[in-house]
C-alpha cells in the first residue's frame, strides 16, 4: 500500500506525484507558516509543473476541510470511549486540530494533486 507507485507513497514522503522522485515541498513540516506551504515550481527529476493552473491548490481548501472534519471525528469518538464530557471532549478536538493544523494542509495539497497526476513508471 506504501510502496512506490501508490498514491500514499507520494502523499506520505512527500514526493511528486508522477516520477515520486523529486521532493513537492521546500521545507519539512515547520511550525512557521510561510514556510509550510512552500512548494517546489517544478519536479527536480521529471520537470512536472507543480502549479498546474492558476489557483489550482484552492481546491485543496475542500480536502482539508475533510481531513479536519475526519480528524475531530476520531478525536470526539476516542474522547468519548476514554469517558471524557462533552466540554472536555471539545477542549481536545480544538487542540488537537490546533496541532494538527500544519499536517492537514500539506497532506491536503499532497491528496489533492494526486487526484489529477498519475504515476508514471517509465519516467
Amino acid at each position: 500500500m506504501l510502496k512506490k507507485g501508490s498514491k500514499f507513497y507520494s502523499v506520505f514522503h512527500n514526493k511528486c506525484p508522477r516520477c515520486q522522485e523529486g521532493e513537492f515541498f521546500k521545507y519539512g513540516i515547520t511550525l512557521n507558516f510561510n514556510n509550510n506551504l512552500k512548494t517546489h515550481t517544478a519536479c527536480s527529476n521529471c520537470g512536472l509543473k507543480y502549479m498546474i493552473e492558476p489557483s489550482f491548490f484552492y481546491g485543496a481548501m475542500y480536502v482539508s476541510y475533510a481531513l479536519t472534519v475526519a480528524f475531530a471525528i476520531a478525536v470526539f469518538v476516542i474522547s468519548y470511549l476514554i469517558g471524557l464530557g462533552l466540554i472536555s471532549s471539545l477542549i481536545a478536538i480544538i487542540v488537537i486540530l490546533i496541532a494538527l493544523t500544519p499536517l492537514t494542509m500539506r497532506m491536503s495539497r499532497l491528496l489533492y494533486i494526486n487526484l489529477f497526476i498519475h504515476y508514471k513508471k517509465e519516467i
